[in-house]
């Protein structure tokens, strides 16, 4: 499966372990065991690199998933936030998106609502194939 590439899709996703490694006190993440933990109807924080007309450098956006789907090492979620960037047509509020355990920031616990946010079909499916 395809991952979501800055170039070709205009986003991508930033590994918060990464971030978290290289400043592990002013950037904490929740620990590995919570990452691989979610379940359909979890918050995960994730953090998109968009790419937009009028600058060179992607601008960085901090937005909340719900998990939908675990498919062995890779998660699939609803953006549950609006993107804040005007200009980008490629996602927005029930957009699904695959991501990994690197890329969660924070987490939250579900409930009754995000479960049946999470069960419902996505505005926008991410290809599988």
């Amino acid at each position: 499966m395809r991952t979501p590439d800055l170039h070709d899709d205009g986003w991508c996703l930033e590994s918060g372990l990464e971030r978290h490694l290289l400043h592990p006190e002013s950037f904490p993440i929740p620990d590995e065991r919570a990452r691989r933990s979610l379940h359909p109807g979890d918050f995960a924080k994730l953090t998109f690199l968009v790419q937009t007309e009028d600058d060179e450098d992607p601008i960085v956006e901090r937005m909340w998933v719900v998990v939908r789907e675990v498919a062995g090492d890779t998660y699939f979620g609803l953006l549950d936030n609006e993107p804040e960037i005007d200009e980008n047509d490629e996602f927005w509020l029930g957009t699904e998106l695959p991501f990994g355990q690197e890329h969660v920031i924070e987490i939250q616990k579900g409930e009754a609502g995000s479960r049946d946010y999470a069960a419902r079909p996505p505005l926008r499916s991410w290809p599988r194939a």
